[in-house]
């Protein structure tokens, strides 16, 4: 016997011999255990049952599909004669009228020529975009000269957060140079002369005369097409088409906020892809016929 080691009594090797014992008892107790709980349950197939996935959320029209459907229902509309009478006309924009009296256009600006460069960098722009861009533009040059001794790459710095801003720069001071050749740096109270400057079509001019310069014009963007057509006010397969059909039917006394009425219906209540119309006040006399509620 190695030295330091007691000797092992013979009742501690029956009790390890025992706890063996106990284990593989324990063990085969265990298994019959599970076997009988086996026994009771039903035996589970290889294929897990299937279950139904939730229904699909209506699929969502972009902006480009929402504004053709509205458009190609304006087509139809006009196909079928379901024009709106002068009755409801007049009080749809009595309504309009009721709610915003004074309704103002959303491009920052201090007089005709500030105004003139928003809206021609507006295009494919928000007006939110437009107005961070300007705020450092209009800091630095607010005349047609300022803009001109500015030059075009620094217009550029600070107008590039918008799309397209190179050419956008290129037009805003050539536009100057024209203000400043043609018309004194003033900006001219006359359409052919607006649609003469680079970067101006018949939607500038049209906004820059109704609001500088108090002319009832109808200004047709991406959001007063799409109202004039979903509606049914004024169907037209084109800008000019829906503008020329407002300017028939709209009364005079609401020629001139007209277009900022259609134009703010159409952002915040009539919006391309999810128009909410539990909150239109014209909403009994839309022809749109999907309207949501």
């Amino acid at each position: 016997m190695a030295a330091g080691h007691a000797p092992v009594s013979p009742a501690v090797k029956a009790g390890a011999g025992g706890g063996k014992a106990g284990t593989k008892a324990g063990a085969a107790k265990g298994a019959a255990k599970g076997a009988a709980k086996g026994a009771t349950r039903p035996a589970l197939s290889g294929k897990r049952k299937q279950v139904a996935p939730p229904p699909s959320p209506a699929p969502r029209r972009n902006k480009a599909v929402a504004n053709a459907a509205a458009a190609a229902h304006g087509k139809t509309l006009a196909r079928t004669l379901t024009a709106w009478s002068e009755e409801e006309i007049a009080e749809a924009f009595t309504r309009f009228e009721a709610q915003d009296p004074e309704p103002k256009g959303e491009l920052n600006h201090t007089d005709a020529f500030t105004l003139l460069v928003a809206v021609v960098l507006s295009a494919q722009a928000t007006d939110t975009g437009v107005n961070k861009a300007t705020h450092g533009l209009f800091a630095a040059a607010s005349t047609p000269a300022a803009m001109v001794t500015l030059g075009e790459e620094e217009v550029a710095r600070h107008i590039r957060t918008l799309g397209l801003y190179r050419g956008k720069a290129k037009n805003v001071v050539e536009l100057s140079r024209l203000l400043l050749e043609r018309h004194a740096g003033v900006v001219p109270r006359d359409r052919a002369a607006l649609e003469a400057l680079p970067g101006v079509g018949r939607k500038t001019a049209n906004v820059v005369l109704n609001i500088a310069f108090g002319v009832p014009t109808i200004a047709v963007d991406t959001h007063l097409f799409r109202v004039a057509n979903r509606t049914g006010l004024a169907p037209g397969p084109t800008p000019l088409a829906v503008e020329l059909g407002l300017e028939a039917r709209i009364p005079d006394r609401f020629k001139l906020h007209a277009h900022h009425w259609l134009i703010l219906h159409g952002r915040y209540i009539c919006k391309a892809t999810r128009p909410e119309c539990g909150r239109c006040i014209i909403a009994d006399l839309c022809r749109w016929p999907e309207k949501r509620f």
